[in-house]
């Protein structure tokens, strides 16, 4: 049985120069099959809020969405170190407040980390954490639940004072006890600037070769969507969409023609039980005041396995 990570393992990682694979995971399933493939972190993402919920961001994503997500994770991948995101405004509101969300999130959800998105704004917040014994990754660049501050999906530090705040973040962030980070949408110079610079580990998703490790999410590696929108950062792995809507349609056009089920499908019954379901046996009849007997017709029921 393979032994979960710890956060000094994936320390060891970096300065081992041996990359650190990450990927999505938002249920039981997921987490199942992911934990079998060897991965070596699951990251319960607030993008189960677009991926698995529906939303068109991660804002809508709550608490409690993610307690429940966690969970179902935590009882698939028992032998895998998880991480997962604390939601919008759940943190950056006070230091009390963040730190009674993130024990929720810890004690009912059953992750080893939380991931929380921001720089020097929140890393006085990840301290206090940290200080509480819990494990905390960050996350820079492209942070989703500030889209609509950031103006988009936009890549981060392709200017000189993009670049400047990114690198500032990501050492605040360090000093304030982050294990890791995460750099989303990142331009990959800056990204491998930031790595190099700092003493834990990198998690790159676009954001190019120079981090210690990549994340994706599970949906888009595996074209789990429909319709599935190509995305430049992403190498899809298989076409799993195209697979389950082809077997679906299957099922429909065999149900529609009766080829669904076939005897194979079905459980026989004694043809005892079926005479006696239907009220077979002797009847009592009466004709002219005198009683007579009679045998009630056998129906013809055959069972499949006698």
């Amino acid at each position: 049985m393979r032994k979960r990570l710890t956060i000094t393992n994936l320390k060891k990682m970096k300065q081992d120069k041996n990359p650190i694979s990450m990927l999505t995971a938002y249920d039981y399933p997921s987490a199942v099959l992911a934990e079998e493939a060897g991965l070596d972190v699951i990251l319960v993402g607030d993008s189960l809020g677009n991926v698995v919920l529906g939303y068109d961001t991660t804002i809508p994503v709550t608490l409690d969405d993610m307690i429940y997500h966690t969970r179902a994770v935590a009882r698939g991948a028992k032998n895998t170190f998880i991480v997962t995101d604390m939601p919008f405004m759940t943190y950056g509101i006070g230091r009390e407040t963040t730190l009674r969300n993130a024990a929720r999130l810890m004690q009912e959800g059953g992750a080893q980390a939380l991931k929380l998105e921001g720089g020097t704004e929140i890393a006085s917040e990840v301290e206090a954490l940290v200080k509480a014994g819990i494990p905390v990754m960050g996350h820079i660049g492209l942070t989703p639940q500030s889209v609509h501050q950031l103006g988009g999906y936009k890549v981060q530090g392709k200017l000189e004072k993009e670049a400047q705040k990114l690198m500032e973040d990501a050492k605040a962030l360090e000093a304030a006890g982050a294990f890791a980070i995460v750099l989303e949408l990142v331009t990959e110079p800056i990204a491998e600037a930031i790595s190099k610079e700092l003493s834990i580990p990198t998690i790159g998703i676009g954001a190019g070769r120079g981090c210690d490790g990549q994340v994706l999410v599970y949906h888009d590696i595996l074209q789990y969507s429909s319709p599935y929108m190509e995305k430049k950062m992403v190498k899809t792995y298989a076409d799993i969409g195209s697979t389950i809507r082809s077997a679906i349609s299957s099922y429909v056009n065999e149900v529609k023609a009766g080829a669904f089920p076939a005897e194979e499908h079905t459980f026989g019954a004694k043809p005892a039980a079926i005479n006696h379901l239907y009220g077979a046996g002797e009847a009592t009849n009466t004709n002219n005041g005198q009683a007579s007997r009679e045998e009630s017709p056998k129906r013809d029921f055959v069972s499949n396995h006698s």
